[in-house]
């Protein structure tokens, strides 16, 4: 499969897709390596919409669609922090998380940030280290109950 890569802005009208990407995500992806109580802890059913619009409209988020389709998604805090990346379960290994990382690259040199930073899942970790970011610190986190281990990771630009 060789589709273009577009990556565009986060629009309002892309919330509940991206809401359904991101537990369809957790649910098919990280459950290989999270329990399903963690995966129903990460990826509850009921999900606070208003929560998911301010944190998605508060921040640059970027949008990959793949013919049309919207196949992943990312953000960038002002100070470097990637909070979120996530790609659809029907498009992973197919370079969307690259595309996505390629342009937050991008941001972060026109907005003079020198260091990226995140806490990858254990999922999310070899795509972060093939990228160029190095491991900080193994950590556990709690969410909704359940505890997670995750990676503190940087990568300077």
């Amino acid at each position: 499969m060789n589709d273009t890569i577009l990556i565009r802005a986060y629009r309002a009208e892309d919330l509940d897709v991206l809401i359904d990407l991101f537990a369809g995500s957790v649910r098919r992806v990280a459950s290989r390596d999270y329990s399903p109580t963690q995966i129903d802890a990460w990826a509850p059913v009921a999900v606070n919409r208003e929560q998911w619009a301010t944190r998605l409209g508060g921040r640059p988020t970027f949008v990959a669609e793949v013919a049309g389709e919207i196949a992943g998604f990312s953000d960038l805090e002002p100070d470097g922090h990637i909070d979120m990346m996530f790609v659809h379960a029907n498009h992973q290994g197919r370079g969307v998380a690259r595309a996505l990382l390629d342009h937050i690259h991008d941001h972060a040199n026109r907005h003079d940030i020198d260091r990226l930073f995140t806490e990858a899942s254990i999922t999310a970790r070899p795509f972060f280290e093939r990228n160029g970011f190095q491991v900080i610190e193994a950590q556990d986190v709690e969410l909704r109950g359940e505890t997670f281990r995750n990676y503190r990771m940087a990568k300077s630009l």
